[in-house]
């Protein structure tokens, strides 16, 4: 591996542990999304529990861990294995934050920065996958778990994308494992809807 791998993949990793939904209510005087709604660190609860401008930011936080490393590797050493493992560095990161006793979000926002920047057209569509299914459903959690379960498609059907196949098959696995309880809750019709009663 190259020197840039060495630097980059754990700075990479401990950006993708900063909490930003923690700090963010810090900042604005919200509620501790460990503390209320589903109890998760990622924007759809911070904007539930505190309000649609903290959950806008972290949303905008969480997407930056991932865009900023990606971003860096591809203009150090534009190699996809490289750029591959600094983008699972700061998604593992987020899912697993050094800073919270390993226990973090669910990687959708992180996951989303790290793709934006790597494969912007098959992103876009999960994008518009998710926010069909949102609309259609008003399930934030569902729009979520299908647009991963199709990332690895839409990478796969452009060839500037398909190095970067791995890395969306394993994104996509963990954001499906991470949303179990969003699962169990979806099978058991108790999931929270937009606009719905929390």
């Amino acid at each position: 591996m190259n020197t840039y791998f060495w630097i980059l993949v754990p700075l990479a990793y401990l950006l993708g542990s900063v909490p930003m939904g923690i700090l963010v209510v810090k900042a604005l005087g919200g509620v501790d999304p460990r503390t209320a709604g589903s109890k998760n660190i990622g924007a759809t609860n911070v904007g539930r529990t505190s309000g649609r401008l903290p959950g806008v930011l972290t949303l905008a936080g969480d997407m930056l861990k991932g865009a900023v490393p990606v971003f860096t590797a591809l203009h150090l050493y534009p190699e996809p294995p490289f750029v591959a493992a600094v983008g699972l560095a700061a998604f593992v990161g987020h899912l697993w934050p050094v800073f919270l006793g390993f226990s973090g979000g669910k990687g959708v926002a992180t996951a989303l920065g790290v793709m934006i920047v790597t494969a912007p057209v098959p992103t876009l569509l999960c994008a518009i996958v998710f926010i069909a299914a949102v609309l259609l459903k008003r399930y934030v959690s569902l729009g979520s778990i299908v647009s991963a379960a199709m990332l690895p498609v839409f990478l796969s059907f452009f060839p500037r994308s398909k190095p970067y196949m791995p890395m969306g098959v394993i994104i996509a696995i963990l954001i499906i494992i991470k949303h179990k309880e969003n699962i169990k809750r979806l099978a058991e019709g108790r999931e929270n809807k937009i606009g719905g009663k929390k």
